[in-house]
């Protein structure tokens, strides 16, 4: 990855309004923040939150709080909890995600 063209500065997340997006279950909010072609995200799932899709976008997701349970398109399972990250590249593994108890997420991409 290579970085150009965004000066230093600091990003208040409580002051960035929040989105809902579409969700199976539960619910979704977004804050993002847009530096050219990188996406920085600080996104919030409701307890029972069951994505309504697989995501073939590649992300670094970092788990601030709850947990996040993450299955690939080949059957794999992964739950992340605070402190827990994840990598992925774009196409290279079909993902989705759920959230029995909620979580807030950090996500590049």
């Amino acid at each position: 990855m290579q970085i150009h063209n965004i000066p230093f500065a600091t990003t208040d997340w409580s002051s960035i309004p929040r989105e809902e997006k579409s969700a199976q279950a539960g619910q979704a909010f977004w804050r993002t923040q847009q530096f050219g072609d990188m996406r920085v995200r600080m996104v919030e799932y409701t307890a029972g939150y069951v994505s309504d899709h697989w995501c073939v976008k590649g992300h670094v997701l970092l788990c601030l709080s709850g947990e996040l349970h993450t299955e690939l398109a080949g059957g794999r399972r992964f739950t992340l909890t605070p402190g827990m990250s994840y990598q992925v590249a774009d196409n290279a593994e079909p993902h989705r995600s759920s959230s029995p108890q909620g979580a807030t997420l950090f996500i590049v991409d």
